[in-house]
């Protein structure tokens, strides 16, 4: 998996190569001049302390060379910072894109089996953490590399002896690396999981807020988050512990290098072997090669994280999308909807919907009722093919809808649902919701819901900004709101789950009355707990733990004095 991660992530830098490769030439001019200073120091060194009097001349033409190759250093260091900025960005960008994306293509089933925390923390923090990981990634790994080899080629130019010192030690660097990558990976991991679960009870506390005063379960949730928390802050210790003790154990490290360096050059220098000058040159080449293994090290503990953080992602990119099956595309229907001998269940081992059969014909209102859990919502998710079948067919005009395209037969649907979506946009905004109509169409649907009057009090009118959080909007508003939806759409089929529950009886008889003509002519799937709004329905399903118990139409139902009497008896009593 390691791997794995590490090529995809390769695949999307390599995406932007231009900067990519000036980056890298901007990377070896960095290091070149950072060699060359120390050689050239040597030399000016051994032109001050040689026999006679000083070269002054040659020392001044030393020193124009260092301060050339200084602002070279300078201005290759700063250009290579803003070009790694650039492609980390512009990679943690693209897969932001690519997982917003992702979630528009996810099957409902995905989102309903994982906590929305957890993929908010996927697409926000651990792509920060791969940004970040990256940043340092690029300004460090690729100088470190070449500086490593540099100062190896130039020690063994000035004296193969001292570089025989440096590469004796060098094993204890690597040792030291590895002892703290294979640890801070498996830190940093747990570190994510962790993090995770602290942003999705933080989202659920801040979703219900209300409910947690109202059962006075301020304290019981303060526990959870403590406890979550205690868990964080243990794994983060554990994780930044480890990247913590990477600076001293690799300058320990580098003291070693530098203390046998100067050591054996002092010897040299004494025997005549090099000179003075060339002794400090090989020990600022000692110090530069441990340095990289240092400034290595300390980038693990970030990589590591980003690594981590980069799987986490590419997992959600790799979840199975939702597929559109089939090939046929439709714009209009009659509107006749059957259910062939159709079986299903969110959860295998627990069997819901069972060898159910019924035939909806075109412009009829089916009503849907029954208690909670008896599948009713259900029926609606297969209609609308966020779920599709384990058995059977669902027919639409005579054809099973998954040789539909699956977006074309959502087109053909419109929904009213008992929670009320709102986004943070204007209110005309809302009513569009990403179609093109003209203003005109918008007012009138708005007045055919019965929402224009109180979207007039707002202080913009059509134009006032709402979001989902909003006060400004009673939860009746809102759903006004969804009902002017459909009335901007008009689509042939239609469905109503709850549409008019937190509506006052006044409106919901305008609003009832408003439906009446809407669905003239539309099938008409309403789903409802008060059974007060289906009476005029022309078939009522009674459904029971996942099965049709009765089937007739309100006055039929009653006069059986079945579970459907016993149901209107229990609102009525």
């Amino acid at each position: 998996m390691y791997k794995n991660t590490l090529k995809r992530i390769a695949s999307l830098v390599l995406k932007y190569k231009f900067s990519f490769m000036l980056s890298l030439i901007c990377a070896f001019l960095y290091t070149l001049s950072s060699l060359v200073i120390p050689l050239i120091t040597g030399k000016a060194i051994d032109f001050v302390i040689s026999e006679g009097d000083v070269d002054f001349q040659s020392l001044l033409r030393m020193l124009f060379f260092i301060a050339l190759l200084a602002l070279l250093s300078f201005l290759s260091s700063y250009l290579m910072a803003r070009l790694n900025n650039r492609i980390s960005y512009l990679v943690s960008r693209r897969m932001r894109d690519l997982s917003f994306s992702k979630l528009s293509k996810l099957p409902l089933s995905y989102l309903d089996s994982h906590q929305t925390g957890d993929t908010l923390s996927r697409i926000v923090s651990d792509i920060d953490n791969l940004s970040d990981g990256l940043i340092l990634g690029f300004s460090q790994l690729f100088t470190g590399i070449m500086t490593i080899l540099g100062t190896l080629i130039l020690l063994f130019n000035l004296s193969w002896i001292l570089a025989s010192v440096v590469l004796l030690v060098t094993p204890l660097s690597f040792f030291v690396a590895s002892f703290i990558s294979s640890r801070t990976n498996r830190m940093y991991r747990r570190m994510a999981e962790d993090r995770a679960r602290q942003t999705e009870c933080i989202d659920e506390m801040v979703r219900m807020d209300d409910e947690v005063k109202i059962y006075h379960g301020k304290r019981k949730a303060e526990e959870i988050f403590d406890k979550i928390n205690e868990d964080y802050a243990a794994s983060s210790f554990k994780a930044t512990f480890f990247s913590s003790i990477t600076n001293p154990s690799t300058r320990f490290v580098n003291s070693v290098v530098y203390a046998l360096t100067a050591l054996t050059g002092a010897l040299l220098a004494i025997n005549g072997r090099i000179s003075v000058g060339l002794m400090t040159s090989a020990l600022s080449y000692a110090n530069q090669y441990t340095k990289p293994f240092n400034e290595i090290t300390g980038v693990i503990a970030e990589f590591q994280n980003a690594i981590v953080s980069a799987s986490r992602v590419f997992s959600l990119l790799d979840e199975k999308e939702e597929s559109t099956e089939g090939e046929v595309e439709i714009s209009s229907s009659e509107g006749e909807v059957a259910f062939d001998d159709v079986s299903f269940s969110y959860n295998k081992d627990q069997k819901l919907i069972e060898n159910f059969s019924f035939k909806a014909l075109s412009g009829r209102h089916v009503a849907i009722v029954g208690p909670t859990g008896a599948g009713k919502t259900t029926i609606i998710n297969l209609l609308m093919r966020f779920y599709d079948a384990d058995k059977g067919r669902i027919l639409l005009d005579g054809k099973d809808i998954t040789s539909i395209n699956r977006q074309s037969v959502r087109r053909l649907f419109g929904m009213v649902l008992q929670d009320t979506y709102i986004r943070n946009a204007t209110v005309r905004e809302n009513i569009l919701m990403g179609r093109s109509f003209s203003d005109e169409d918008v007012i009138k649907a708005a007045r055919l819901s019965h929402a224009e009057g109180f979207i007039e009090r707002l202080p913009n009118g059509y134009d006032t900004v709402l979001s989902d959080e909003s006060s400004a909007l009673s939860q009746g508003e809102r759903q006004l709101l969804s009902i002017a939806r459909i009335m901007l759409s008009l689509p042939p089929i239609l469905i109503l789950d709850e549409a008019t529950s937190s509506i006052d009886t006044r409106t919901e008889l305008l609003i009832q009355n408003s439906f009446s003509h809407l669905m003239q002519g539309r099938t008409t799937f309403s789903v409802a707990h008060r059974l007060s709004t289906i009476e005029n329905a022309d078939t009522i399903l009674v459904m029971k733990d996942g099965a049709v118990i009765e089937m007739g139409d309100h006055k039929e139902l009653l006069a059986r004095k079945g579970f459907y009497y016993e149901l209107y008896r229990s609102q009525f009593a």
